[in-house]
């Protein structure tokens, strides 16, 4: 995958980068029958409230709705066209089975217009097929991983994901997540065999602020650059240490270091290695 850089006519160009898009056909119009509208709430709940800071304002978007369930099962389906997505980081595949219904799934690094996809127990091991994890051979590089059988592909759905499979042990199997995680996963749940496209996602370089702003993300202030009203770090003249052991939170918790998963959670048995664990 292609990055693309712009000669340097304005200051926000010269370190600007896109994907340059290889495969996706870019003046497709998304598939009207799975299009659903996005209602913007710009981080507020139910109550009007600001629970999530800095979003708001961004370019409309529709969303392209993603068959992660894969339950038209032993039914071929062609790929008819890769299509951008603005609402992930991987691109999406529109794909027509043998009885005339579209669907649209996330599309794995390999896979072509003209491919052949199926959802099958006796699939063959090749990129954008789905299969039960008890089929799947150990070692095998697999994306869309379901958490629960039947409920839809919940793990490694990001540009340039995969997750692997590393042993299996009568009806729990051992994947390997991208965060480097092994995590005990039913294998009645099903998951696709491949990685997940767009590698380069992640060396985009957004290169001005209003790029950011047609996202939907609005600018970030530091705190220690406010008042001491507005958040802890701030006040002081000039530029003053923060004043406390650690960063915290505008509203006084530990920014870093701190624990936000339970103590006791009921699906710590089904993991095997932590991703920070040395």
């Amino acid at each position: 995958m292609a990055i693309k850089s712009f000669r340097p006519y304005t200051p926000s160009r010269r370190h600007m980068t896109v994907s340059g898009f290889d495969g996706v056909d870019k003046h497709a119009k998304p598939e009207r029958s799975l299009l659903e509208p996005i209602k913007k709430n710009s981080g507020r709940n139910s109550y009007g409230r600001i629970t999530v800071r800095h979003r708001g304002g961004g370019n409309r978007r529709k969303y392209r709705v993603i068959d992660f369930k894969r339950d038209k099962v032993d039914m071929f389906a062609e790929v008819l066209r890769l299509e951008y997505d603005p609402n992930r980081s991987a691109f999406i595949a529109l794909i027509k089975y043998e009885d005339g219904t579209l669907s649209y799934i996330l599309a794995p690094t390999g896979l072509k217009v003209g491919d052949k996809v199926l959802s099958s127990a006796n699939a063959d091991i090749k990129p954008g097929n789905c299969l039960p994890i008890a089929n799947i051979p150990v070692g095998t590089v697999i994306s869309s991983v379901e958490l629960n059988p039947g409920r839809g592909a919940q793990l490694v759905r990001a540009a340039g994901s995969a997750a692997q499979l590393m042993a299996k042990d009568g009806d729990l199997a051992q994947v390997r997540l991208p965060s480097g995680e092994v995590r005990y996963i039913r294998t009645n749940c099903r998951a696709v065999i491949g990685q997940l496209g767009n590698l380069d996602h992640e060396n985009i370089h957004i290169g001005k602020a209003g790029r950011k702003r047609h996202m939907g993300i609005r600018p970030t202030v530091r705190g220690s650059v406010m008042n001491p009203n507005d958040h802890p770090h701030g006040g002081g003249e000039g530029k003053s240490p923060i004043g406390h052991p650690g960063p915290v939170t505008p509203w006084g918790k530990p920014a870093m270091g701190y624990k936000t998963r339970k103590t006791k959670n009921r699906t710590d048995k089904f993991i095997v290695k932590r991703r920070n664990s040395k």
